[in-house]
């Protein structure tokens, strides 16, 4: 799943990351995984918050608020935050910069996850491969404290597993 998030985040960072002169070439996977951390790191707090139902929803299409407006549903709202703070912090970017950049990649990215884990017919990411990391397949829309669980755990299982075995 994160090989393909990632995948993702390249195909719609060239303009944003990669021809971008604030961002130093050598830093260009640095930025890109930043923004990747936000977006796990935003699920998982969603997650962890009770939240799972809205993930799921947000992923299946179901959760855009405000017209259909990807950007001003909650969830995408936090991990906007998280990439724009992790970018300033990292990139010494001033906030209108870090947020320019973020408003490039961001909505491709979770509408291209959106698309692929609703299209039947696309296989390389689908609702099973979120549902498999908050709950290493023991998905309980019930049993939120056991996917947090999971989450916080940091084992081979959980995304802090995952986002520890990604920056190896």
């Amino acid at each position: 799943m994160l090989e393909q998030l990632m995948g993702l985040i390249q195909d719609h960072s060239q303009d944003a990351i990669v021809n971008n002169p604030a961002i130093p070439n050598e830093k260009n996977n640095d930025a890109m995984q930043t923004i990747l951390g936000a977006i796990t790191g935003g699920l998982q707090q969603q997650a962890q918050g009770g939240g799972l139902a809205s993930v799921m929803g947000l992923l299946g299409g179901q959760a855009n608020t405000g017209g259909g407006n990807l950007m001003s549903n909650p969830i995408v709202a936090n991990i906007t935050q998280q990439a724009v703070t992790g970018l300033m912090q990292k990139f010494g970017l001033e906030n209108s910069a870090a947020a320019g950049i973020v408003s490039q990649v961001l909505p491709g990215v979770i509408s291209s996850v959106i698309s692929k884990t609703n299209d039947p017919n696309d296989n390389s990411l689908n609702m099973s491969d979120f549902t498999n990391a908050f709950s290493d397949g023991k998905f309980d829309m019930n049993d939120v404290s056991n996917i947090a669980g999971k989450l916080l755990g940091g084992n081979a299982g959980g995304i802090g597993g995952m986002l520890g075995g990604l920056f190896k």
